[in-house]
């Protein structure tokens, strides 16, 4: 197999080690894909268990017209890479890779396929792990409008796209259009409280501590009365994952400002050579 430059030059880095790591709605084979954010954040993060909570390829795009760059054929090399070294990865598909829901119960290449996941944390607590468009509505019932949908999120990617072009240029970081229309348009916001509530809810009934979820491409940790709601977010706007610490404590990483952090103290780290220079 073919090795790419990703690899080659992933081997000499030393990747943050968690328990377990959570990743959702990366939307694999649409140009919208941060693919080469993620193979960074890959680079620096490890964990025994990965779990993938759907919407990792997506169908519904590929479906319409081909779009496979070698970024996102990278993305799945490094995840098979990891399985190959010992990691145990459990995919959970979601609505936009659905395809896969054909074949539960079975193994690609190291990668189990599950309807639903049930993790246990060092702390004890358990947590339902599911994608969660089942408690779309509109995914659930109304399908052709899920897809007028997803291709009115498209357009709205297509315009982030111009004007981070401008805000790169002039030196401001990333700015989404779909995530600030999330914030400020109120059935938006509505239908991410209730969703966030009826996940909460699907947690209490299957006697479990929490819920770890996707879908909606809106990170959050939050309480429900005992109940701990988690979304992993997404890797198309905000670029966010989930990791379990060895304690069992759960924590969301922003890669964009982790890594910039992360470049921070490179930089820092470089001025002692310099001056010695």
């Amino acid at each position: 197999m073919r090795r790419t430059g990703h690899e080659d030059s992933n081997d000499s880095v030393q990747p943050r080690r968690y328990r377990s790591l959570f990743l959702s709605d990366l939307h694999l084979g649409t140009k919208g894909a941060q693919a080469e954010a993620l193979l960074e954040f890959l680079k620096h993060h490890d964990a025994e268990t990965i779990y993938l909570v759907g919407d990792i390829v997506d169908g519904w795009r590929l479906r319409s017209g081909w779009y496979w760059p070698q970024s996102h054929n990278d993305v799945v090399q490094k995840l098979l890479r990891k399985a190959r070294k010992g990691a145990r990865i459990v995919y959970v598909p979601g609505n936009h890779d659905e395809f896969l829901r054909d074949f539960y119960g079975t193994h690609f290449g190291g990668i189990e396929v599950c309807e639903t996941a049930l993790h246990q944390a060092a702390d004890s607590k358990r947590y339902l792990v599911i994608h969660g468009d089942a408690f779309d509505m509109v995914i659930s019932h109304v399908k052709w409008l899920a897809y007028l949908g997803d291709w009115a999120y498209e357009i709205a990617l297509a315009i982030s796209t111009r004007i981070n072009w401008v805000r790169r240029k002039l030196g401001f970081t990333y700015w989404s259009l779909s995530a600030w229309a999330k914030l400020k348009v109120k059935n938006a916001v509505n239908f991410i409280g209730r969703f966030e509530e009826t996940l909460a809810a699907e947690a209490a009934r299957h006697g479990v501590d929490g819920v770890i979820c996707g879908h909606i491409h809106s990170a959050a940790q939050r309480d429900f009365d005992g109940l701990i709601y988690i979304n992993t977010g997404d890797w198309v706007e905000s670029c966010t994952a989930v990791v379990e610490h060895e304690d069992g404590r759960m924590e969301i990483i922003h890669w964009p400002a982790f890594s910039q952090t992360l470049n921070a103290g490179r930089s820092l780290a470089m001025l002692p050579q310099q001056r010695a220079a």
